[in-house]
């Protein structure tokens, strides 16, 4: 019998690019917020639902061309912007 993990919720990451990306790349990367930091970086962070949006983000850092230096998890409970909606009953 096999083990089924459990359901995934959204979390926050924090992709960091070599160099300045253009704000008109910010709508292909849907919610992320695009943020030009002041070593040179950009820095793309949000929510993301699960591994295969996380892949698909990584996919078009790469079809872009430009260098990822770093993936992180950012803790939804430091940044309450990215924890998952509470459903109404």
């Amino acid at each position: 019998m096999t083990h089924t993990p459990p359901r995934q919720v959204p979390s926050g990451y924090q992709l960091r690019i070599d160099g300045h990306l253009d704000q008109h790349w910010s709508s292909w990367f849907g919610d992320l917020t695009l943020t030009h930091e002041e070593d040179g970086t950009t820095s793309l962070t949000g929510a993301v639902a699960d591994q295969a949006e996380l892949h698909g983000l990584l996919n078009k850092i790469r079809d872009l061309g430009v260098t990822l230096i770093s993936v992180s998890i950012i803790d939804p409970a430091s940044r309450p912007e990215l924890a998952p909606a509470e459903v109404a009953g």
